[in-house]
């Protein structure tokens, strides 16, 4: 049986999986969501099939013309009514983030937050979706650029946060004009049904048509759908590296648009001038917050030889009072993976770390007994390695901390950290105001995200999130991000009673 918490979410102990906004149907296979913090089945979700697809594309298609006609603020006023539905349901909808993908009670709350905020920022960006007016050589003619909607915008969102991502590109979505399809992670299905059943109550209370929000579930099968669908005029695809590349494969082929956020190998750089405290509180959360499974997480410590043993010993005793368990006691710091197959993943890292020469400060391992019985309890590691090896170029989802010793000037750990393929989030503990702006100059980070005294993880909404490399290039939530769900046009219009030619053309013909 869906417990009483979650039957308040709309959750039933079977759902179905696609859904037009008031309408919900399913006709594919069941698709069970397991606790990975107890192991228990929390509720069963029905999977999408192309006859449903169909359905739900024909439904946003329809809604985009009433939609996009809607002035961007009043669309703006729809964004402020979830934003408020959601501060009705945070307490019950964080609460299923942690039950359904295994963060922290208080990380769950914090993704329903960031949800919160996202709507916030996009109500006030529903009066800004502003275009520049320009200066044109010929007289009495003025030119400027600006935003249309694009039309449906796909989502493919992963299974570390199974709500926020969405909302990133959603809110954005919704008022810039366009209506928005989510296809996401078939690991936390029951977190999207709850979602878009508390939207539906704003479509409701409003009288808007279906399809501006609309939900298929399943596996990468119904994502291809999307992907190579040119109905979708955006795709933003969240993942590792390797669905990114399918993915962008798949949409440029047809001259779509993507948005890509993809895997990553963050590093903090720990200088000779850094503020231990700081650091240790930074890198220790960016290590082991969400178990490890966040693409910012902090991966990589690069440390001054003069300062190593002291930032290895602050480590050690620092992960000594780390509490590992289930996610709902808020006195646990680190829950489990998201599931078996991940965990298996985390064991094959620690043997290739001993197997390419890696020494273990702290030693890893899978957790039994009273309380792990989900099997997807690990160990957070931390162990000393060279940036060189294979494992470390790698991103592995899970709690394991690289310690990488640097020599010499700031220059040379900016070099370790750019020495990956991918390039999210970086960060630099430093008190030297030099070295604070060399990491973050045209010679410094490579990364999308680059910070100063903070670790690499918990970005906020207001500042554009993404990378570069192998992160894919996308940008989502704040700053400008918005142009991304919008198509640029420029205008010139001619108030005159003559037709000049740009670039002194002549062409008379009376």
């Amino acid at each position: 049986m869906i417990s009483k918490e979650f039957e308040k979410l709309g959750l039933k102990e079977i759902n179905e999986g696609s859904s037009t906004g008031n309408q919900w149907f399913s006709n594919g296979e069941i698709i069970e969501s397991h606790s990975p913090a107890d192991g228990k089945s929390i509720g069963r979700v029905k999977a999408s099939l192309r006859e449903d697809y169909e359905r739900v594309m024909t439904s946003a298609q329809e809604a985009f013309k009433i939609w996009r006609a809607v002035p961007a603020p009043k669309r703006g006023e729809i964004v402020r009514q979830f934003g408020n539905k959601l501060r009705e349901y945070k307490a019950d909808l964080g609460k299923l983030v942690s039950y359904e993908m295994g963060k922290s009670y208080q990380e769950g709350l914090g993704e329903v937050q960031e949800m919160i905020d996202i709507c916030d920022f996009a109500v006030g960006q529903s009066r800004q979706l502003y275009g520049f007016n320009m200066q044109s050589e010929r007289p009495q003619h003025r030119m400027y650029d600006q935003y249309h909607p694009l039309g449906v915008v796909g989502v493919i969102s992963a299974f570390n946060f199974p709500v926020a991502v969405w909302s990133w590109n959603a809110a954005l979505a919704w008022i810039c004009g366009n209506v928005v399809v989510w296809k996401p992670s078939e690991k936390v299905p029951l977190c999207s049904v709850a979602c878009q059943k508390i939207f539906q109550e704003v479509l409701s209370e409003n009288n808007l048509p279906e399809g501006i929000s609309c939900i298929v579930n399943g596996d990468y099968k119904v994502g291809e759908m999307m992907t190579q669908d040119p109905r979708v005029a955006l795709v933003s695809a969240t993942g590792s590296t390797r669905m990114g590349k399918i993915v962008a494969q798949t949409v440029a082929a047809r001259l779509g648009k993507t948005i890509l956020e993809l895997g990553g190998n963050n590093a903090i750089i720990v200088t000779p001038d850094a503020d231990l405290k700081t650091t240790i509180i930074g890198a220790v959360f960016g290590a082991v917050g969400t178990a490890g499974q966040r693409c910012t997480t902090t991966r990589r410590l690069i440390i001054h030889e003069s300062i190593y043993e002291k930032v290895k010993e602050a480590l050690v005793k620092a992960y000594a009072q780390l509490r590992i368990g289930n996610p709902l006691d808020e006195n646990n710091h680190v829950g489990p993976l998201i599931d078996t197959d991940a965990v298996k993943m985390y064991e094959n890292a620690l043997a290739e770390i001993s197997k390419e020469g890696g020494n273990f400060v702290v030693e890893g391992g899978v957790i039994n007994g009273e309380g792990y019985e989900s099997g997807c309890y690990v160990k957070p590691a931390i162990a000393e390695v060279r940036n060189d090896f294979e494992i470390v170029q790698k991103e592995t989802f899970a709690p394991i901390l690289y310690l990488i010793k640097y020599t010499g000037g700031v220059e040379n750990a900016i070099e370790l950290q750019n020495g990956v393929a991918q390039g999210l989030s970086s960060a630099i503990m430093t008190n030297n105001l030099r070295e604070a702006e060399t990491f973050l100059s045209f010679a410094g980070s490579d990364c999308g995200i680059a910070n100063v005294n903070i670790g690499t993880s918990g970005a906020e909404i207001g500042g554009a999130f993404g990378g570069e490399k192998e992160t894919g290039g996308g940008r989502e939530s704040g700053s400008d991000a918005w142009k991304a769900y919008m198509r640029r046009q420029t205008n010139t219009i001619n108030y005159s009673s003559e037709v000049p030619l740009a670039q002194g053309i002549k062409f008379d013909i009376f």
